[in-house]
């Protein structure tokens, strides 16, 4: 679609520039104005289907799409805006039959590219990693000094475990541009990757810079905070790591005391007498194995073991319980008074079942066909009530790490999104007590429902634990699992690299060479150094 095509005079014409203007209201108006003299005016159908994304509504963007592509089936602009809306809606088996129509068209050019580039972030989404890869090769054939490009394949090699393939990506990045705050980060999230004494100069010659962009500067400064650290440079590690988030922190939106206070509506709401008062008939499917708890906390180490199993698959930490809880809230804004868990008190017992199967359809593109699942991302902590209603034979295991090292372990990590309290040791630290609250009024209330799995546990004990671990998930014991290092399954989180090797106490006291700087974090933690690991509801010790 060329916008400038049009007459001075064109209706279209002026609705496009209106769009571009940033006057969008008066765009759809007139869109709308044009549909109704012509319905079939593929242009308007497009811009329009533009006003809708812009508005957020992508399902009505997803609507006007395919009803281009129903009036012209061979029009590739709206072919690919139709792919990358059911891209973002995770209809993602959709958005590659319209990938694969475009690709039937057989357009060269940018059409080639932007179809290649989309395949390969789909075939990511979908765990699908060698196809990603070869999609992302496949680009950068076509433009070799694409930053991105290098960048989308360096964390898909990452992924499967290829860490020269990776490294190699985000070097060619920084080679080309040293200032690519991204690329150090990502050769930092390695964890076990070691910078040189030039990369520590080079890095911090770029943080210095006057020229440096605000996203640059607060990855490049996680990434030397590592560097530092790994090289016993403790004093100047944590200025930087402190200088990363004290910028991150003010880019977002996050309140300790709003979460404080969903934590106790969600305990006000879950007690005892009132579960007992549900007639708990969710979704039967007892294949979901949820891994909850704080990030940095084991979770993926409990999901390599489990994954390690003939019978459970891993896939990464799905964000599709979350996503249903906040559509219960209603709440539009985080400052807005929130609807759950309220809300679940006049659902009926088929409205229930139907949210747990809503979840296990939502998940399904994630399955190869194992009997059980794991989803491990870690904030569903706050929903095992609601997982108890909707999906009441679904496993959960609680993660967990002593509050210091885990705590700082989040404070030094720069997480790609989500996760918004770790950018402060007082807000990490809050949210941990509150993250013991909670998992203290679960225990009390659905006794027997979570299983506590602590991380030094797992180091100390590897097979007392593993096989403690399968007996509460019912399953049978499997060797593999105790090699579980061994497999060469996917792995997205910052830990991949970690889980392919035996575990080690490395990790264990890590924080005592910042003891000085982290007071606050100890202060914020108050008690919880002796609650963390006391014995569950019922346990004895």
């Amino acid at each position: 679609m060329n916008r400038g095509a049009g007459a001075p005079d064109d209706p279209f014409e002026s609705a496009a520039s209106a769009f571009d203007e940033g006057r969008i209201g008066d765009s759809e108006a007139m869109c709308r104005r044009i549909l109704k003299q012509d319905p079939v005016n593929i242009d308007a159908i497009c811009l329009l289907s533009d006003v809708a994304q812009k508005y957020g509504r992508t399902k009505e963007a997803n609507a006007l799409l395919s009803r281009a592509v129903e009036v012209a089936p061979d029009f590739a602009y709206a072919r690919l805006k139709l792919a990358h809306v059911l891209h973002e809606r995770l209809a993602l088996d959709a958005a590659l039959e319209q990938l694969d129509h475009l690709k039937r068209l057989d357009i060269a050019g940018a059409w080639s590219l932007n179809r290649l580039v989309l395949t390969g972030h789909i075939f990511t989404r979908m765990g699908r990693n060698e196809q990603a890869i070869a999609n992302y090769e496949a680009a950068l054939a076509h433009n070799p000094d694409s930053v991105g490009l290098l960048m989308s394949l360096g964390h898909a090699r990452k992924t499967l475990g290829d860490l020269s393939g990776a490294v190699a990506a985000y070097r060619a990045v920084v080679a080309a541009a040293p200032g690519h705050g991204d690329a150090w980060w990502s050769l930092a999230n390695l964890k076990t990757f070691r910078f040189s004494a030039a990369d520590i100069d080079t890095m911090r010659e770029q943080a210095l810079s006057d020229a440096i962009s605000r996203d640059d500067f607060f990855h490049t400064s996680f990434a030397l905070g590592k560097a530092l650290e790994d090289a016993g440079e403790f004093e100047q590690a944590f200025v930087w790591y402190q200088r990363g988030n004290a910028v991150r922190r003010r880019l977002v939106r996050y309140s300790a005391k709003r979460n404080r206070d969903d934590i106790e509506a969600i305990i006000s709401f879950f007690t005892k007498p009132r579960l007992q008062s549900f007639d708990v008939a969710g979704a039967s499917d007892p294949a979901p194995i949820f891994v909850v708890g704080l990030p940095r906390a084991g979770s993926t180490l409990i999901e390599q073991i489990l994954a390690s199993h003939s019978f459970v698959e891993g896939t990464q930490e799905l964000p599709d319980l979350m996503s249903i809880a906040i559509r219960l809230s209603g709440r539009k804004h985080l400052d807005e008074a929130s609807a759950y868990p309220g809300i679940l008190a006049d659902m009926s017992p088929a409205a229930l079942r139907q949210l747990g199967e809503e979840y296990l359809e939502r998940t399904r593109v994630h399955r190869s066909g194992a009997p059980y699942f794991i989803d491990k991302l870690p904030n569903n902590f706050m929903h095992v009530g609601l997982l108890h209603l909707i999906l009441p034979n679904a496993k959960v295991i609680d993660a967990r790490r002593n509050p210091m090292d885990c705590c700082f372990s989040c404070y030094k990590q720069l997480f790609a999104k989500g996760q918004n309290f770790t950018y402060s040791l007082k807000e990490i630290g809050a949210y941990y007590h509150d993250y013991l609250y909670l998992m203290e009024h679960w225990d009390r209330v659905l006794p027997g429902k979570v299983l506590r799995v602590l991380n030094e546990d797992v180091i100390s004990d590897p097979e007392g634990q593993i096989r403690r671990l399968l007996a509460y998930c019912r399953l049978p014991f499997e060797a593999s699992c105790l090699s579980f290092y061994e497999n060469q399954r996917p792995v997205r989180t910052p830990s991949a690299d970690q889980v392919r090797r035996p575990v080690n106490a490395k990790g264990v006291g890590r924080w005592r060479a910042f003891e000085a700087q982290l007071m606050p974090l100890a202060e914020a933690l108050e008690d919880a150094g002796q609650r963390w690991n006391a014995p569950q509801f019922g346990e004895k010790k």
